[in-house]
């Protein structure tokens, strides 16, 4: 893990106090300008003996990146299917890989734990082979090498099946009538969770039932009422996040015959949606398994307070500081702002002062919120006396291209108008047995690799 200063995240992307280079004229941050730079000048670089076709080259990074939501009737703007589509929006296409902004998943590739379970980035050869083809002539190439079509699966389906299989426990909220216009609505049911006897989760996924219901769902969290054991949260959505993984020999406990309580923000935005619907998918780990450690989804937000005020046209920088009372593995992370939040990050403050960097966005988006999962073998692990710093950067200006009106003050609140400060972290709960094994399996796998 690299160790940075506890202000190197800020310095990167803040100017004079001002977070001025974030979002430059809506086209990303500086970082990004920068990658930009690079990329054209390895694609300059690589492509004078090879010739980058669209059949041979594209068409392949564009099934594997981008078709899934630029098709015909999914939620990309436009279709990215053929050479022509490629071809019309080619420069788009380039500047919008370059600035990391597509595929949609926010993290930074330069600071940080870079080893995530689920990382859909697209590789710096990629990139570099996009800005190559459209440099040049972009050339379509042999048909031949086209590659064939992919059978690309329902949107409104569950992406993690393709890993574990269909979930073994599908709960449904009821319905609610979203208006075309109108203010934030909080919708609150609860069902019965169809789960019989306790159980250990290995998976969650919350999806909206219909596309169209997926573009007013602003988040969607839930949490297990009553039953055999008691209740505690099952999980979190916000627009644009894949689910959650929780890792083996830790268990985030389903407990019988309980309810799941929705807590469901619907946002009106230009489409009526009748009878709008939340699902969350639960894949359960066998009935004989055993996680030794809990393993709990919570909400990290500012200690001592939720107060403050954002002015027209300013900017503003919010810290949390978290300990633990045990040692713990962090096992996910997910920052959660609205449309003035432009950056965050989650660092480790050693009880001897030395900091860490464990991960940084640097080009937030509202559009997309994900649950960042660590891989196993560098998932951080925290000893009593380390504790979590958690800070995000806010934009109220006219430089950040989301912001509705740099004209209003902005406080904390539940509306998508106010703004939050918080982090979705997933952790395990250990003892000192439970971290010293953790750290002897890793180191034993180091070994083997090596030899």
């Amino acid at each position: 893990m690299q160790q940075v200063s506890i202000y190197r995240g800020a310095s990167r992307i803040v100017v004079s106090g001002a977070l001025a280079m974030l979002v430059t004229l809506g086209m990303g941050h500086a970082g990004a300008l920068v990658a930009q730079q690079n990329v054209v000048q390895f694609a300059s670089s690589s492509s004078a003996d090879v010739e980058v076709t669209f059949t041979a080259d594209i068409a392949p990074i564009l099934q594997k990146n981008c078709q899934l939501c630029h098709q015909e009737g999914s939620i990309g703007p436009m279709p990215l299917m053929t050479y022509q589509d490629a071809r019309r929006w080619s420069r788009r296409i380039k500047d919008m890989v370059v600035q990391r902004e597509m595929p949609p998943y926010q993290y930074d590739t330069d600071t940080g734990i870079q080893d995530l379970k689920y990382d859909p980035r697209m590789s710096e050869e990629e990139i570099a082979t996009i800005v190559a083809w459209v440099d040049s002539d972009m050339l379509e190439g042999d048909p031949a090498l086209l590659p064939p079509p992919i059978e690309w699966p329902d949107p409104t389906e569950f992406t993690l099946a393709e890993r574990f299989g269909p979930p073994d426990v599908i709960v449904t909220s009821t319905p609610y009538d979203v208006p075309e216009i109108g203010q934030d609505r909080w919708w609150q049911p609860s069902v019965d969770s169809g789960i019989t006897e306790e159980r250990c989760i290995r998976a969650i996924e919350t999806k909206a039932v219909t596309i169209d219901g997926r573009s007013v769902t602003h988040h969607a969290n839930t949490t297990f009422r009553g039953g055999d054991g008691g209740g505690g949260r099952l999980s979190e959505y916000a627009l644009g996040k894949l689910g959650e993984i929780i890792p083996e020999g830790a268990c985030r406990t389903a407990p019988a015959n309980g309810q799941v309580g929705f807590d469901i923000h619907y946002w009106p935005n230009g489409i009526q949606v009748d009878g709008a619907q939340v699902k969350v998918g639960i894949w359960l780990y066998p009935e004989d398994y055993e996680g030794k450690y809990r393993q709990t989804l919570s909400l990290y937000g500012l200690q001592g307070g939720r107060g403050f005020d954002i002015a027209p046209h300013g900017t503003l920088m919010t810290q949390g500081f978290h300990s633990f009372r045990t040692p713990v593995r962090i096992d996910s992370w997910q920052p959660h702002g609205h449309t003035r939040l432009v950056a965050a990050s989650i660092q480790i403050l050693r009880e001897n002062g030395r900091t860490e960097m464990v991960g940084m966005v640097s080009n937030w988006s509202a559009l997309w919120h994900h649950s960042h999962i660590f891989a196993d073998d560098v998932a951080p692990l925290l000893e009593v006396g380390d504790k979590l710093i958690l800070t995000s950067w806010y934009d109220n200006t006219v430089n950040n291209r989301y912001n509705p009106d740099p004209d209003q003050w902005v406080s904390i609140g539940d509306r998508t108008a106010d703004e939050m400060s918080h982090n979705w972290i997933g952790v395990t709960h250990l003892d000192e047995e439970g971290i010293e094994q953790i750290r002897a399996d890793r180191q034993g796998r180091l070994i083997l690799d090596r030899d």
